[in-house]
């Protein structure tokens, strides 16, 4: 069971009391969700237009613009309502559907005018894209509602709506899982019988995209790269799979449902036993949306998750961020990761962006009587063992430790660089291009020391890591690897090296990660560093960091003044080395360490944890203290392994 906070977030509405006989990990039960979502809709609703068209939160605008903000604010909290509502069979108590048909009427009586309530038009994504996203929350707000709200709104608002709803179709998406809001227009216009051959093209063009974004093992690429990240569970998977559950395509829900669970497999150990979801990927600001898909596995039984399980995750995520202040004292969801964070936003980001935390209200489309709500919970995936796991489709390799509920993703796949762009240092990305991330710990702000990174620094440049090529990744019983290579880029002087590539494997072990880097092709002269992990002085975490070869064997401690999600300042262990040593041939030479993350007191000194190091050009082997079991990691190819004592390799 997870430690009760010592000072818990004052929430500026009322929930139910805790009842740990049925959720004896988070005290949250249904009710609690739809206490919650009421509670996000009032203070939301405090900032509407007199028609009810915009809501507008106060905040830093988004590149959009304010009225753009205004609409998503609208429509991002109709997607909770409509949850809200839909799943108590109708009931609305606090008459939210009354307030959104008002703005529906409202918004859509002159769209494109420049006045107090009007809805901006849908164009393509690069002239005025942001309200085609809108317009797929709108969409399915308007479907889980239809026999309450879309049923009684006049015939003239109707066609304004569907009008409006139409720019989405006839506008070009960004090319990612923009894509699927067309797709939920057209699903909702053929649910109330206002389908047609445009609405017919614009879902086969979706689901066609989306069969070549799908990378296998339940993951979508987020369009033609390698950006794998969140948006699997709150949009690729979301979207079609709750499009099939509504409209009861059987054939629909066996095929993307299928996906859904082969995700929820991997991913359902993506939480940290404190609730945690992974601090990875972008639009960070959506917090516990993560949960959505372990939700919408739950209601439409595509989950390898019991239902305890899966209360037990989306449960604890939710609580997770309202118990560390992600809420304003108005009630308002903040732009950042618990409280306000600048450099988790995106350029993207408005006040009402945060609001795509309704998706987590999926949930409540399973009805009171649901396994999800009468099971008791049950142990997360973390709190069951140590955890190591390979997901050789998006590259990434997951290590959870049950002791202090850390879960750890290594990035060897993920990128968010189009296959279209030219790699630059300038679109270095914290979120994507750092070896790896946690469920306690965030990557450093742009302009600080990086964490999780081994930079090669020629006449005193350092380099950054843009477009990541995996080769492979695998895991035994208790141990897995993974691999990429990159080319370091340069942000002054010459933006690449010709030559010059850096390959890495990353092996994890109970709490132990075994990071060996091949540097290739490195000019005269090229010196490394390489940090761990980030976190702050009074955090009870350990950060640790050896060298075992090719490094400097005891790490400096350096500072991240802008701190991170999790602290406001940070510090983190740096190793030193040289490319040019004893085994270096044309510029080609090993570097081997040791990391660790891990809650107090820690698994002992580094140092300890290996007896033997034998490494050249060629790779390197390792033997563990704790039971004598080999590693091996080698080069031409890669191939990493281990061999127990007395055991056979794995």
């Amino acid at each position: 069971m997870s430690t009760p906070l010592e000072a818990l977030s004052q929430l500026p509405f009322h929930l139910p009391s805790e009842d740990r006989a049925s959720s004896p990990y988070t005290g949250y039960t249904r009710a609690h969700w739809e206490a919650v979502a009421d509670g996000l809709l009032a203070a939301a609703w405090r900032w509407s237009t007199p028609g009810h068209a915009l809501l507008d939160l106060p905040g830093r605008p988004s590149r959009s613009g304010v009225r753009s903000d205004g609409l998503e604010g609208f429509a991002r909290t109709f997607l909770a309502a409509g949850f809200r509502v839909a799943g108590a069979g109708g009931d609305d108590p606090h008459n939210w559907l009354e307030r959104y048909a008002r703005g529906l009427a409202s918004g859509t009586r002159s769209p494109g005018r420049d006045d107090a309530e009007s809805w901006p038009l849908i164009l393509d994504h690069d002239v005025q894209g942001q309200p085609m996203v809108e317009s797929a929350s709108i969409a399915l707000g308007l479907r889980l509602t239809a026999p309450w709200l879309w049923k009684e709104l006049d015939a003239g608002v109707q066609d304004r709506v569907e009008e409006w709803l139409r720019g989405s179709l006839r506008h070009v998406p960004a090319p990612n899982n923009w894509y699927l809001f067309p797709y939920t227009v057209a699903g909702f216009l053929e649910s109330v019988g206002r389908g047609d051959a445009e609405t017919a093209a614009a879902r086969r063009r979706a689901l066609d995209l989306l069969e070549g974004w799908y990378r296998g093992g339940g993951w979508y690429a987020d369009g033609d790269g390698r950006a794998f990240d969140h948006y699997n569970g709150w949009a690729l998977h979301l979207y079609p799979v709750l499009d099939a559950h509504l409209s009861k395509d059987s054939a629909l829900l066996a095929r993307y449902g299928g996906r859904l669970r082969e995700h929820l497999d991997g991913f359902g150990l993506m939480f940290g036993a404190d609730g945690a979801p992974l601090h990875f990927g972008r639009s960070l600001a959506y917090r516990f949306a993560a949960s959505a898909a372990v939700g919408l596995g739950a209601l439409t039984g595509h989950t390898p998750l019991t239902p305890g399980a899966s209360r037990r995750l989306a449960g604890g995520s939710l609580r997770h961020f309202l118990d560390r202040g992600a809420l304003t004292e108005d009630g308002l969801l903040s732009l950042g990761w618990y409280g306000p964070r600048e450099a988790t936003l995106q350029s993207y980001s408005g006040p009402a962006s945060p609001y795509w935390a309704s998706k987590a209200f999926v949930a409540l489309l399973a009805p009171a009587d649901h396994p999800l709500w009468t099971a008791t919970e049950e142990p997360a995936p973390v709190e069951e063992a140590d955890r190591v796991l390979a997901l050789p489709a998006p590259g990434l390799l997951v290590q959870a430790t049950r002791d202090d509920g850390i879960v750890r993703l290594h990035n060897h796949g993920s990128d968010h660089v189009r296959p279209h762009e030219a790699e630059s240092a300038a679109g270095d990305d914290p979120h994507y291009g750092r070896q790896a991330y946690s469920t306690r710990t965030g990557p450093t702000a742009p302009g600080n020391l990086a964490d999780n990174h081994l930079s090669v620094e020629v006449n005193g440049r350092p380099s950054v890591r843009r477009r990541i090529h995996p080769l492979g990744a695998g895991h035994g019983d208790d141990w897995g690897w993974a691999a990429s290579w990159h080319r370091p880029v340069f942000a002054d002087g010459p933006p690449m090296v010709p030559g010059l590539r850096v390959e890495s494997v990353t092996v994890a072990r109970g709490p132990y990660e075994l990071r060996v880097h091949r540097v290739v092709g490195a000019p005269a002269g090229a010196r490394l560093t390489h940090t761990g992990w980030a976190t702050g002085p009074q955090e009870p975490l350990v950060s640790a960091l050896h060298g075992l070869y090719g490094w400097s064997p005891e790490p400096e401690t350096v500072r991240a003044p802008q701190g991170t999600a999790y602290v406001p300042w940070a510090e983190m262990p740096r190793l030193t080395g040289e490319t040019a040593g004893p085994d270096s041939t044309d510029g080609t030479s090993l570097h081997v360490c040791l990391a660790a993350l891990t809650g107090e007191p820690g698994p002992g000194p580094l140092p300890e944890a290996v007896t033997q190091v034998l490494a050249d050009a060629t790779g390197v082997e390792v033997v563990w203290a704790e039971d004598g079991a080999h590693t091996r990691v080698s080069f031409d190819p890669i191939r990493a392994t281990t061999v127990r004592a007395g055991l056979g390799r794995s």
